[in-house]
């Protein structure tokens, strides 16, 4: 669906708000339809953004804490 969303649980680095807030926007963008939302939808975007954010912070931290991300073999 989204392409361009990055995999934010890779080792163990955590992805930092930054990333997951830019995560969130691409979703948002894809689900809504609005590259950038007119004044009027703003406000519903945001939110949509924030809510998104926050719920994949969540899902990371919980997944981190029960799963651990495979490690990556060199070769």
């Amino acid at each position: 669906m989204c392409r361009s969303i990055k995999t934010l649980r890779r080792g163990d680095v955590t992805a930092d708000d930054a990333e997951v807030r830019a995560a969130a926007l691409q979703y948002v963008r894809k689900v809504s339809g609005y590259r950038r939302p007119s004044e009027r939808n703003e406000a519903a975007f945001s939110a949509a953004v924030e809510e998104v954010a926050s719920a994949s912070r969540r899902l990371l931290e919980a997944v981190a804490a029960t799963h651990p991300a495979r490690q990556v073999r060199g070769g």
